[in-house]
C-alpha cells in the first residue's frame, strides 16, 4: 500500500525564521512534504500580514493545513482568520493542539516564537498534526454556524473590500487597488 504525503504550507515573519527553519527539518523527518510560503530568508524588514494571507489562501485553494509563525503569534492569527476557510488558532500547549483539531477543526496552527522553545513548537505541532477531528454532532453544528457568519459578514464584504481599499503598502507582496 503506498504512503501518502502530505503537505503542509509553513510561513514566518523574521521573529519566527529561526523556528519556521527548525520547524520545516522536523516536518520533513516525519514524511511530511513542507511548502514555504516565507520568508525565505531573515528579512527585518518583512511584514507578517503578507505572509499570513498569502499562506492562508492557499491552506484555503488547496484544502490544505498550514503552521505560521511570528512573535506572539497574534498577528499571524488575526490575519489568516480574515480569509474565509481559515480557522487559524494560536496553541501554546500540545493540550491546546489537540484541541483546536479534536474540537474546532483547525486548518492552521499558529505558534510564537518569542513565547515557545523549538522543542515546544515542534511538540505542539506534531500533536496538531496527528489529532483528527471528531465530528460530533456540537463540532459539526458549530462549524456550520462559523461557516454562516463567514458567508453573511465575510465572504460578501471580501470582494468589495480587496477591491475598495484605500491600504496600500510599498514594500508588501499583497497590494490592493484604491
Amino acid at each position: 500500500m503506498e504512503k501518502t504525503i502530505r503537505t503542509i504550507l509553513v510561513g514566518a515573519d523574521h521573529r519566527g525564521w529561526q523556528m519556521k527553519e527548525d520547524l520545516k527539518r522536523s516536518l520533513s523527518e516525519w514524511g511530511y512534504l513542507v511548502f514555504d510560503v516565507g520568508t525565505r530568508a531573515y528579512e527585518g524588514e518583512d511584514d507578517y500580514p503578507d505572509i499570513a494571507y498569502a499562506a492562508a489562501l492557499k491552506v484555503v485553494q488547496e484544502n490544505s493545513q498550514g503552521i505560521l509563525i511570528c512573535g506572539s503569534g497574534v498577528g499571524m492569527a488575526v490575519v489568516a482568520n480574515k480569509v474565509p476557510g481559515i480557522r487559524a488558532a494560536l496553541c501554546a500547549s500540545p493540550e491546546q493542539a489537540a484541541a483546536a483539531r479534536h474540537d474546532d477543526d483547525a486548518n492552521v496552527l499558529v505558534l510564537a516564537a518569542d513565547f515557545l522553545t523549538a522543542a515546544q513548537a515542534r511538540r505542539i505541532a506534531k500533536v496538531w498534526l496527528e489529532t483528527e477531528f471528531v465530528p460530533k454532532e456540537k463540532y459539526v453544528r458549530r462549524l456550520r454556524k462559523i461557516t454562516l457568519i463567514e458567508k453573511q459578514n465575510l465572504s460578501k464584504n471580501f470582494e468589495a473590500q480587496r477591491n475598495n481599499s484605500k491600504i496600500k503598502s510599498q514594500n508588501s507582496k499583497v497590494q490592493f487597488k484604491s
